[in-house]
């Protein structure tokens, strides 16, 4: 039988969060790939980012997110682990100053699961032929517990260095023996359509500004070009030149509205041959055409790159 968080857990992680998250954004701590989110309002629009592939653990508020044409929901006491780097859409949908919207999120390292995965499962893993871009669960009082001994070793940067590994390591190891635990293991999987697709989409981060040749990328990750574009959707529900398209996209409106660029040098940096395709796709993506869009942001003091997680 599941075990049920305590709501004075929570409250201690909140609290824990809340320390590291002085004030509206995404914190790095002590320990890289380790993060405290704190977001203070709800939005009615849906808000952009680049979410990495990371293991988030709600403290408090509630979350709704956009990846293809599906929508997730998770909240206070769930884990929501996001298998590859994506694009997407997200709404804060319960938070307010006095109760903010409050996460950790853990970047994760395929070696790492690939060496914990291991010693969870020595006798090899449990069948499942599920691959998709997130897996939400309930976190046990272990996992909150722990998540919160890691914040608290954040403020004591000696023991930070010595025992957040360790502390990392218990809570991925938690995930694994969890319900959606053999899911996450195919993160770590050489042989597993998750970290076939990880790798096109580690070029495709790197190589966004360049056309795309989905023979070759195929070729890149040893699978068949049929075989690559099932995956691929499967793992990320987009084709390749629809997480293409959002990586540019999003990246020039960040360009329009940080570096004060106009439509048509973000259009061409991020590899648009036409602006008259980059501002119809832009106005689809967005809801509006990019100057319009970009009056708008400026006028509401808001980032280009939301705060994910």
């Amino acid at each position: 039988m599941a075990l049920t968080v305590a709501k004075s857990d929570l409250t201690r992680l909140s609290t824990m969060i809340a320390v590291h998250a002085p004030y509206d954004g995404i914190f790095e701590l002590q320990h890289p790939g380790v993060h405290a989110i704190r977001i203070s309002a709800t939005n009615h629009e849906a808000m952009h980012g680049l979410q990495q592939s990371s293991a988030c653990i709600v403290a408090q508020g509630a979350k709704s997110v956009l990846i293809g044409e599906e929508v997730h929901t998770y909240e206070a006491g769930g884990v929501a682990v996001y298998s590859v780097d994506l694009p997407l859409a997200f709404q804060i949908t319960r938070a307010s100053r006095a109760e903010p919207y409050l996460t950790l999120k853990l970047d994760l390292d395929p070696e790492k699961i690939a060496e914990l995965t291991l010693k969870v499962y020595p006798n090899g893993l449990p069948r499942t032929q599920e691959s998709r871009p997130l897996y939400l669960g309930q976190a046990d009082p272990h996992v909150i517990e722990a998540a919160t001994r890691l914040l608290e070793l954040m403020a004591r940067p000696e023991d930070a260095e010595l025992l957040a590994p360790l502390v990392l390591d218990e809570i991925l190891i938690r995930l694994l023996r969890s319900p959606i635990g053999s899911r996450v293991a195919q993160i770590g999987r050489a042989d597993s359509s998750l970290n076939r697709v990880g790798k096109a989409v580690s070029w495709l981060r790197a190589n966004y500004d360049q056309p795309i040749d989905v023979d070759d990328l195929a070729k890149l990750v040893n699978l068949s070009v049929s075989a690559f574009h099932r995956q691929f959707k499967a793992v990320t529900s987009m084709s390749p030149l629809q997480y293409q398209k959002a990586l540019r996209l999003q990246e020039a409106r960040r360009l329009m509205l940080t570096a004060m660029m106009d439509a048509g040098d973000a259009s061409r940096r991020v590899g648009y041959a036409s602006a008259s395709q980059f501002s119809r796709e832009y106005g689809r993506f967005f809801g509006a055409a990019p100057t319009k869009d970009i009056l708008r942001l400026r006028g509401e003091g808001t980032r280009a790159a939301a705060t994910p997680g």
